[in-house]
């Protein structure tokens, strides 16, 4: 890992911890920064991220500070298709909104499981599946770049808004192909480039942490899923950013919000992103 690349980490790790003890303390998760600090927490008020992901009915029954603490751009368990007795693993699982609502759809001969490398973010969903009476998740430590699950042990890998986070995306997409059954499906939420965007949205660390500048271009991202083995990727637009998205996702960033908004207007979106393992894939001795 490279400097650059530990320094990403290390201010993620940082700022997601905070954002959970905001949340365990009963503050909501974009108060827990403030702008731009966490995927999606630009303001207190209003995020064009995260907001109105999780309807009324996939709410009900779930902990408050689930929902609390969801920094994410999308809504994976909505789009992917999840079926009963399946084995799920969430990347980057946070307050583990997303790994509760896939334990409903697999069912109890289902399985479950969140991936994060922030401990307070698993104290908190641990916590969370406690107060739920989730008995088929699991919550593993760990980061997104080596997950710790044997080969061909998973059937649907989703993710919310994570894997742009890191600074070798290769790595997660390998790893994510790893862990994948044959036939397996990736199934993540995320924030997409679509086109040019100016070069000083790109290095602004605190625009990589909300998400922003560590976002793929849409043509790279399905190169990447190939070029680890994966078929049939697709991208699915589900919320493209206008200017005065924009304007919001460039607060607290140090940079001219009125001067750049209009030169990112519609080029960032959150996309759902789709992908195979093709059958007959093997990444080990033991996973055929």
């Amino acid at each position: 890992m490279n400097a650059s690349e530990s320094e990403l980490k290390a201010t993620v790790k940082q700022k997601y911890g905070q954002a959970a003890l905001r949340v365990a303390d009963g503050a909501t998760a974009g108060e827990c920064c403030g702008s731009s600090a966490c995927c999606g927490a630009t303001t207190d008020a209003w995020d064009p991220i995260t907001s109105e992901l999780y309807d009324e009915k996939q709410k009900a029954g779930l902990p408050p500070e689930a929902l609390l603490a969801s920094l994410g751009c999308g809504n994976p368990t909505a789009l992917a298709t999840l079926n009963e007795g399946e084995t799920v693993l969430d990347l980057g699982s946070g307050g583990g909104i997303d790994v509760l609502l896939s334990a409903r759809r697999v069912g109890p001969t289902g399985k479950a499981y969140g991936l994060d490398m922030t401990d307070e973010m698993l104290t908190l969903a641990n916590e969370n599946k406690r107060r739920a009476g989730a008995e088929n998740v699991e919550f593993l430590k760990g980061e997104i770049e080596d997950i710790p699950l044997p080969d061909g042990s998973v059937d649907v890998i989703i993710s919310n808004c994570v894997i742009n986070l890191s600074g070798d995306k290769r790595k997660v997409l390998s790893e994510a192909f790893r862990v994948l059954k044959p036939g397996g499906r990736f199934a993540v939420s995320d924030v997409i480039v679509r086109g040019d965007v100016p070069a000083a949205v790109k290095t602004n660390m605190e625009l990589w942490i909300g998400c922003v500048a560590g976002a793929l271009e849409e043509q790279e991202f399905i190169g990447l899923l190939r070029e680890v083995g994966f078929a049939k990727p697709s991208i699915e637009p589900t919320r493209v950013y206008k200017a005065e998205d924009a304007a919001a996702l460039l607060n607290g960033s140090g940079l001219n919000a009125l001067d750049i908004a209009s030169q990112i207007d519609g080029k960032f979106m959150g996309a759902f992103v789709r992908a195979t393992k093709p059958l007959g894939q093997c990444c080990g001795p033991d996973c055929c």
